[in-house]
């Protein structure tokens, strides 16, 4: 591993794992978070090839009159559609990652994150070092989205977690686990995989 760059480090997990939690942790710590999702969102509105991409595959109507991206129809005709989800996917991920790749290249710390729901699935995590999966009890992820999004439906939110690989395959790939349920606390996890990330850059 090059001296000259900060190792990468993927954090993931299913949806309502509490990765983003475990993520601001390691950000109170002083290590740099790229968040893979929210980018990919700002990409798919502002990056030229992508939006033309986008539009050439999903139609017109991929984006409003406004020019930001029409998420409703995208949700509506795209999200729905396992095919379609794969050819948005095969768009966005080499896009997102030469992004990571420039943003990693500012950051001067040891380590540098990259936060992103699906590293395992697009095949990311053979572009980085190391892999954290943050895992926690399908019920307990299911009831804490319907508690911070009242607007999903427990239908919708088993549609998104269908697409993801389960937690015990996400666990089996990982460099490190963080168990996110009541008794386990985070912050000693976090501090623990911390340490020997530094000690992995000596």
């Amino acid at each position: 591993m090059g001296i000259n760059r900060p190792i990468k480090v993927g954090i993931t997990g299913g949806i309502g794992s509490g990765k983003s939690t475990v993520a601001q942790i390691f950000s109170i710590l002083g290590i740099p978070v790229y968040y893979a999702d929210d980018r990919a969102k700002w990409l798919m509105n502002h990056h030229t090839k992508l939006k033309n991409q986008l539009i050439e595959s999903f139609g017109e109507e991929s984006f409003l009159q406004t020019g930001e991206l029409n998420r409703a129809y995208l949700a509506k005709t795209v999200f729905s559609d396992p095919e379609k989800v794969k050819k948005i996917n095969q768009l966005v991920h080499p896009i997102v990652g030469e992004d990571f790749n420039s943003w990693t290249a500012n950051q001067s710390t040891k380590y540098v994150l990259k936060e992103a729901a699906l590293i395992f699935e697009s095949g990311g995590d053979k572009l980085l070092d190391y892999v954290i999966n943050v895992s926690a009890p399908l019920r307990i992820r299911i009831s804490r989205v319907l508690m911070r999004d009242p607007n999903r439906s427990e239908e919708q939110i088993n549609q998104i977690i269908n697409q993801q690989l389960p937690d015990e395959v996400k666990n089996e790939q990982a460099n490190f686990v963080i168990k996110n349920v009541d008794n386990k606390l985070l912050i000693p996890q976090v501090l623990k995989i911390h340490e020997k990330l530094l000690e992995s850059t000596l």
